[in-house]
């Protein structure tokens, strides 16, 4: 079963007369762990918002779980993204305010289908961190609180919440150091592959490609590169 898909997708910026974005072709099967490698200024987190619906391209079709994203409003986007798509961001994104477990369980929220895919939300939190190797001591703290490395857990797990078919990961390991790079990647893929999950891990960290089925080089299936971070 194909998760994403995209055929002849262009996409610039308003302001920008070349392709920041060209891609004749790429899709992500269920269950796979894709690494997508690329230097700062190659558009990776643009691809990204492609992928997730955010932006729109100005040519080409993105599918995922078969359903094209420019065949919806951007309100059905956001739903669709809300269900199927776990994102971990690069800066995480949490919200300061609110507690460990009230953050992993925000999808829950916004999306029934994947509250309905977990029958106990909060059990299923902390069975996450914990699956993620984050102290029971830090559940009711509020993320803030938390070292870098713990915040990167809180959004993994809020990612994964609720089994969604495709998991993106946007330089997560970024703030980590090497060994704890590869200990996290690690523990995600375990998760992915316990959900049924699709990963694709975007970074620029040619070292950390162990384990995944496929290595994919931005460079090589952009035809056009413009500047993004």
């Amino acid at each position: 079963m194909t998760i994403m898909q995209l055929d002849q997708v262009r996409f610039r910026w308003p302001d920008q007369s070349d392709d920041l974005i060209s891609i004749t072709s790429f899709s992500l099967s269920q269950g796979e762990k894709v690494f997508l490698q690329g230097p700062s200024g190659s558009g990776k987190s643009t691809l990204l918002s492609l992928m997730a619906g955010i932006h729109q391209p100005i040519q080409g079709d993105i599918r995922l779980l078969g359903e094209s994203f420019s065949s919806l409003s951007a309100s059905q986007r956001d739903r669709r993204r809300a269900d199927h798509i776990g994102y971990i961001f690069q800066q995480f994104n949490l919200l300061p305010y609110l507690s460990v477990i009230d953050n992993v369980l925000l999808p829950c929220h916004f999306s029934p289908l994947r509250k309905q895919k977990t029958t106990a939300p909060e059990q299923e939190a902390k069975r996450l961190l914990k699956s993620l190797q984050l102290p029971d001591s830090c559940l009711s703290r509020q993320v803030t609180q938390l070292s870098i490395g713990q915040q990167q857990r809180v959004a993994a797990a809020r990612a994964l919440i609720g089994r969604p078919a495709l998991l993106i990961a946007d330089e997560p390991t970024s703030a980590l150091d090497h060994d704890n790079r590869n200990h996290f990647i690690h523990l995600l893929m375990d998760e992915c592959e316990q959900a049924g999950a699709s990963l694709l891990f975007v970074s620029h960290d040619p070292t950390l490609t162990q384990g995944f089925d496929r290595i994919l080089n931005l460079q090589e299936l952009n035809h056009r590169q413009g500047e993004d971070g």
